[in-house]
């Protein structure tokens, strides 16, 4: 049987699972479940992938991870390896500890996230190992329901689906999450495309566009796409400090985050470049601050009207791109 393909890109979110070996148990005391968090924490340094969310069960784990670096490979390899070789030589055992490879479904933000957050939270509940989500400690909830979040957890990005006032997101996620114990619900991951893509059918049909442009390229078919004239990255600075009467040095300078973040945002959509390539013109910026700085954009970009006259106002600047 072969092996479900994996995507991989910039910016991609996935619901990642990793089973026991013929479902047996993975944890085997409280200290296990803290070092494989510690683990955890160590990959999203290491690799620069933001952790969402996630709930460690006995014989398995869930994940809501976000790839900054199209890497998510080397993060499971890198979690699983280590917490796999730590356990065999705490337990002086030999061989798998987890069944084949883990499987990642990846998830359309815009339109799922939310609902498979909650049905991840409420893994512990279904297994009636508790009655309240809050009351399992090897799950994120805890951080997303209290005023202070852990340092492994980034939950700005599902609470700021909620509510602009994280104090009201909080008790609204809550009751949203909870509002769904004891009730029969159909669960989020039922409806998923090739056994690797949940989301709508502009998602699907997107991310398949990656995966068939990635293969192609690997085969070394070049599409016609590639070779269309693109605004050239001093253009872009030069236009977006034009349209926002600013220097391009204060890109330069890292003075005007406003211009960076914009020039950044735009060099991302009209170009091919890496996020290093584009850290490195912009005054060496390391790729992971390039892609915390485009994923944050982004999420401003979608409630800020402002924000989006002065985007499109800076792209039409640009020559031969349709803003």
């Amino acid at each position: 049987m072969a092996r479900p393909l994996r995507i991989e890109y910039e910016g991609a979110l996935y619901h990642v699972t990793s089973r026991g070996n013929e479902g047996r148990s993975i944890f085997f005391s409280k200290s296990d479940y803290h070092k494989f968090l510690g683990y955890l924490e160590t990959a999203q340094e290491k690799y620069h992938c933001l952790i969402h969310a996630y709930v460690l069960m006995n014989n398995h784990f869930h994940l809501l991870i976000e790839t900054l670096l199209p890497n998510l490979n080397q993060v499971m390899h890198y979690l699983n390896g280590s917490y796999t070789n730590f356990i065999n030589l705490r337990r002086g055992h030999r061989g798998h500890l987890l069944q084949g490879r883990y499987k990642a479904i990846l998830v359309d933000r815009d339109n799922y996230l939310l609902e498979v957050s909650r049905y991840l939270h409420l893994n512990p509940v279904r297994a009636r190992i508790v009655k309240m989500p809050e009351d399992y400690p090897y799950s994120s909830y805890r951080a997303y329901i209290s005023k202070s979040s852990e340092e492994i957890i980034y939950r700005d990005l599902i609470l700021g689906m909620i509510s602009n006032n994280q104090r009201k997101a909080v008790n609204l996620y809550k009751n949203f999450v909870e509002k769904a114990i004891g009730i029969q619900t159909e669960s989020p991951l039922k409806n998923i495309y090739g056994g690797i893509i949940l989301g709508n059918q502009e998602f699907i049909r997107d991310t398949l566009y990656k995966l068939e442009d990635d293969v192609s390229q690997k085969k070394g078919i070049s599409h016609g796409r590639e070779f269309k004239k693109q605004p050239d990255v001093q253009e872009i600075i030069d236009k977006v400090s034009t349209s926002l009467e600013a220097s391009p040095n204060e890109i330069f300078e890292n003075r005007n985050k406003l211009v960076r973040d914009i020039a950044i945002y735009l060099i991302k959509r009209y170009t091919g470049l890496t996020n290093k390539q584009i850290g490195e013109r912009l005054g060496n910026i390391s790729d992971f601050a390039v892609a915390k700085i485009y994923q944050r954009f982004l999420e401003k970009l979608k409630k800020d009207e402002i924000l989006e006259k002065k985007v499109a106002k800076a792209a039409e600047r640009l020559s031969n791109v349709k803003p």
